[in-house]
């Protein structure tokens, strides 16, 4: 079990990001990155390890289940957030996953001051509501390529025979 406990000692809770970023902030580059991550798959490993590549120190945050059902639908999350945020916390290129209520990251980002933050090649950077704060806080925002035909809502489709 002494694996699975080093995976949770790196899900910080939302109270305490301001305090362990920077401290953090202090010796590394901190990118940030944010999402569902639902059901895993290879698109957001490989998103994930790209994110991860700009610096040395991910931080994961993690839509909460109210949030998820918010932006998804009523059906969503398949799995509840104590799993996701355990399985992206057991990730070895992730150091940290805090997991937030809103819709947006945006009070996340605003605790932990990330030096990058990402999103995949599915979003415009300049639409994103969260890209002013990032540029006020001396960060910069980077959109990664996207991962073609991985989707967590195809996979559920398939699954439902939709």
């Amino acid at each position: 079990m002494t694996i699975i406990r080093s995976c949770l000692e790196k899900i910080i809770p939302f109270s305490e990001a301001s305090p362990v970023a920077n401290r953090v902030r202090k010796t590394h580059k901190i990118v940030f990155t944010n999402g569902v991550f639902d059901l895993m798959h290879k698109g957001h490993l490989t998103y994930l390890a790209q994110a991860a590549e700009l610096g040395d120190f991910l931080w994961i945050g993690l839509n909460s289940d109210s949030s998820v059902k918010k932006i998804k639908g009523p059906e969503r999350p398949i799995h509840p957030e104590e799993d996701r945020a355990l399985l992206l916390a057991c990730l070895s290129f992730v150091n940290a996953v805090t997991v937030f209520t809103e819709e947006t990251p945006i009070e996340l980002i605003s605790r932990i001051r990330p030096d990058i933050h990402t999103k995949g090649g599915d979003y415009d950077r300049e639409a994103l509501p969260e890209t002013p704060l990032v540029r006020s806080l001396g960060g910069e925002v980077q959109i990664l390529p996207f991962i073609q035909g991985f989707s967590s809502t195809e996979i559920i489709h398939r699954i439902r025979g939709v």
